[in-house]
This record gives structure tokens, C-alpha cells and sequence, in this order.
């Protein structure tokens, strides 16, 4: 989705829950830890390696992180899958998160690395979001300084620390 998606910037503010920070208020934590030890299972089979998982993230709207290393990857850089704990949201990073542009990560991309990921995401019900987008300032329900010193963006609401 172009930056300018108006059905993702909808998304973002209907997934924003004003109660609640780093999870919604319906979140399942065991059904979500499942699906994401499904996806890293999922990962490690696809790429034919053993990922690095984040999944321990605590005070975070994120859920978790799996590294592809740059070895098992058509592309020959590391791939980072990010997924938040809201809207079932998830991003696919060349490098590490914030490192390029939605246009430069899709010139390194392999195209068969993005097909991998892309259909072992929505096989398990995620929702694959574009990164770019998400660096955007957050104008959400929850007032700013929440967020810390740093400047509030819906990468900060959904994928990282709080």
C-alpha cells in the first residue's frame, strides 16, 4: 500500500485502542504466542535455517521479532519480520527496521523472499503491512508524550517499546 493509502491509515486509527497501550483489550496472549511460534516455525522451514526470535518483548505493542539471516535468504541481506500485538499487523524489514524506504527495500528484495514471507504471513491470518507508512507522525487517540521524548510515530504505537 502507497503511504498515502487512505484503507491503511483507517486501519491504523481504528486499531487504536484507547484503553489500552501496548495490547488491545480482546488480546489472547496464548493464542497470539501460538500463531507467532507457528510463524517462526513456518520461517525456519521456508528458509531452510534456524531464525533469531524475539519473543520474549515485554512493555512493547510489539509481539515479536524473527531475524532471516543474510545467508538463507535469496537476497543476501538479513530480513526482519516484525509483528504487533494489534490488528494482527506485521512488516517485513531488508536490514532492520527504518533502515530504507518501501522503495529501496523492494529494489534489494528478492522477489522470492517476498513471496516466502508474504505467504507465510497471510497463510496464518496476518495482516502484511508496508514499513513506510507506519514512520508517519502518529495523531492517534493517545496523547503524544506517552510515547516518550522521541517523536510519536505508528511504528512506536504498534512495533516497538513503550
Amino acid at each position: 500500500m502507497p503511504v498515502d493509502d487512505p484503507q491503511l491509515s483507517q486501519l491504523l486509527h481504528d486499531l487504536d485502542d484507547r484503553d489500552s497501550l501496548e495490547f488491545p483489550a480482546d488480546y489472547d496472549h496464548r493464542r497470539t504466542r501460538a500463531r507467532f511460534e507457528q510463524l517462526a516455525q513456518r520461517l525456519n522451514a521456508d528458509f531452510g535455517c534456524q531464525c533469531r526470535v524475539d519473543r520474549d518483548v515485554q512493555d512493547a505493542s510489539l509481539r515479536g521479532r524473527i531475524d532471516i539471516p543474510a545467508t538463507a535468504a535469496t537476497t543476501g541481506r538479513p530480513l526482519v519480520v516484525s509483528v504487533s500485538n494489534f490488528g494482527d499487523l506485521a512488516v517485513l524489514s531488508v536490514d532492520n527496521p527504518g533502515v530504507w524506504t518501501d522503495a529501496e527495500a523492494a529494489a534489494l528484495l528478492h522477489p522470492d523472499d517476498a513471496l516466502r514471507v508474504e505467504t507465510v504471513l497471510t497463510g496464518l491470518g496476518y495482516a502484511f503491512v508496508p514499513e513506510e507508512p507506519l514512520w508517519a507522525p502518529y495523531d492517534g487517540v493517545w496523547d503524544p508524550a506517552v510515547f516518550g521524548p522521541s517523536k510519536p510515530t505508528w511504528w512506536i504505537r504498534y512495533f516497538d517499546y513503550l
